[in-house]
């Protein structure tokens, strides 16, 4: 069905920011200001990110992602990392139905509840899903508590300022130029599985709860409130609130999620237990993580001898557009191999034929050495209704991991467009049970690296580029930039 939302209307970018209370400090004092407390504090609990698609690591480096979660790994992993830290569990809950999701996070906070108390640690949750609001909600969260218990509070947090995702007196944005698209008025929010048609995020709260949340359970924490009254105002805020209030985060910079961090850690340290649903952002921010410039080729020191190899299952408006720019600006340098996703669906037999076509070319001119672009093709096929659609979605899913499992050639770099696509390469296709987050490929976009020696190729800079995140060109750019001098030409 067509949704839209007819109850908000776009703001000028440039106007909206410069109408708000000017910020008190930078990120870099308030990140380094959360940086002392939980490194201070050995009572701040580990955060743990469950993360229903790789993307949300796109404003950490230097910690871990874990792509399985049994008890063994889980304490491990909790044993390594300092009391105020925190981890990433890469669940890729998106790709599944909502029954499926919930077993999956019961599951996972199952294991980590028994890892943990082994552990002789502490941990609270962030749900980390998509900033424009796709994912399985309230679902989750609901299955956090069934296993650690009620909180006290949900804060919701999508702002992410890499991506141009604003929230505004409770109103969710995208950025689209200088013009802020109201969510629920954007092609996100016609999602297949998961659309929705409100960006004002009280009725989004009560229109995904099905009304089982009610709209003045709902409260904002407003960028006054934030940027006037600092972390006391917000830790005030946050302790006088009923139980079962859901927080709607205000933001429209880094700085404003930095104060609201902090307020939760002083009301955390007077008892108050937080359950929070969260963009990226949210999660260096809790972390006190500082930002770094994008990673160069120079530093990954990667082998020229060979082609690097970008593959993209994203259908998003934003990825066709980074797709052809990167066609039209690498000219003669790229070879692409467009999968056509009308025989991957006919039979097993076409599929078949369509992956022999595609690995044949990826190892001919990857060793020649120039870069391929392995895409589907580009008209978006959907079911009949939101189960149909994500099983569509999974089988091309399942065919991009079979390629490359079967690719020979070890790649100079692997670039996969889109959330799901990059879950299942790292995880199905190359093997990766923990890995690295070295930093990012251009903002918003993450690098890991995995040294595991059970995965396919240990070491192998590994980039997860969200179907929606940077300009048209970004995609070009970050090729280029690691686009490195080749030797003799040997196709």
């Amino acid at each position: 069905m067509e949704r839209s939302d007819t109850t908000t209307t776009p703001l000028l970018l440039s106007e909206a920011l410069t109408s708000l209370p000017p910020l008190p400090t930078t990120s870099k004092e308030l990140r380094l200001q959360t940086r002392n407390e939980i490194q201070s504090n050995p009572d701040v609990p580990i955060l743990v990110a469950l993360d229903d698609d790789p993307t949300g690591t796109q404003t950490c480096h230097d910690i871990a992602v874990l792509t399985t979660w049994s008890v063994s790994v889980l304490t491990t992993e909790f044993q390594n990392t300092p009391s105020g830290s925190g981890f990433f569990i890469l669940t890729n809950s998106r790709a599944l139905h909502s029954p499926a999701a919930r077993d999956l996070t019961i599951e996972i906070c199952r294991n980590l509840k028994e890892a943990a108390t082994q552990a002789g640690k502490t941990f609270e949750v962030v749900l980390r899903g998509d900033s424009t609001l796709r994912g399985h909600f309230p679902v989750e969260p609901e299955a956090v508590e069934e296993v650690l218990g009620e909180s006290d509070a949900w804060i919701l947090a999508p702002f992410f300022l890499q991506g141009g995702r604003y929230t505004i007196d409770d109103v969710h944005y995208v950025a689209e130029g200088d013009t802020l698209v109201p969510a629920g008025q954007t092609p996100f929010a016609r999602d297949a599985t998961f659309g929705f048609k409100s960006s004002h995020l009280a009725d989004w709260v009560v229109e995904k709860s099905k009304g089982a949340i009610a709209r003045d359970c709902v409260r904002g924490l407003s960028l006054s409130n934030i940027r006037e009254g600092g972390r006391d105002k917000i830790a005030e805020i946050l302790l006088a609130a009923p139980k079962r209030t859901v927080f709607v985060v205000n933001a429209a910079a880094e700085e404003d999620m930095d104060i609201v961090v902090l307020g939760i850690l002083k009301a955390s340290a007077q008892g108050k237990k937080f359950l929070f649903r969260s963009a990226a952002a949210f999660v260096s921010a809790r972390l006190g993580i500082s930002p770094i410039p994008p990673i160069t080729a120079r530093q990954l020191r990667m082998d020229s001898s060979v082609g690097g190899l970008i593959i993209a299952g994203s259908y998003v408006p934003k990825t066709t557009a980074q797709l052809k720019s990167l066609i039209a600006t690498s000219k003669d340098k790229l070879i692409t191999v467009e999968l056509d996703v009308n025989k991957l669906l006919e039979s097993e037999s076409t599929r078949e034929g369509e992956l022999q076509r595609a690995l044949k070319t990826a190892e001919r001119y990857l060793y020649s050495p120039k870069d391929v672009l392995v895409m589907t093709s580009r008209n978006l096929i959907t079911g009949a209704d939101e189960r149909s659609s994500l099983d569509i979605g999974s089988i091309v899913a399942a065919s991009l991991v079979s390629l490359l499992t079967r690719l020979d050639t070890k790649p100079r770099y692997v670039i996969a467009k889109g959330g799901i696509t990059s879950s299942d390469m790292a995880t199905k296709a190359l093997g990766m049970k923990r890995a690295t987050i070295v930093g990012q490929a251009a903002p918003g976009v993450p690098l890991w690296r995995c040294d595991e020696l059970t995965s396919k190729w240990p070491g192998l800079p590994y980039v997860v580029f969200p179907g929606n995140v940077g300009g048209e060109n970004e995609l070009a750019t970050v090729v280029e930039r690691w686009r490195l001098a080749n030797p003799m030409n040997r196709c």
